[in-house]
């Protein structure tokens, strides 16, 4: 099973920052965890129980008889 990848200007983004992150701090659990929070910007899963809308029933289309044209003469 595959993971879902991020489009390429959020994983380009992720990497410029995942690197600023490792220049600055120099410890290296602070690290980790500056880099989960970032990701956890961008992996948010929906935190809402709401239940999803029911979907509405269309009726059957009826059809249209033509009628037959009218004999004249």
């Amino acid at each position: 099973m595959s993971k879902k990848r991020l489009p390429r200007s959020q994983r380009k983004y992720i990497r410029q920052e995942k690197a600023q992150i490792r220049r600055e701090v120099f410890d290296l659990k602070k690290q980790q965890e500056l880099i989960d929070q970032l990701y956890q910007k961008f992996l948010k899963k929906p935190t809402s129980k709401k239940p999803l809308p029911k979907k509405k029933t269309l009726k059957k289309p009826t059809k249209i008889q033509e009628k037959a044209p009218k004999k004249t003469g």
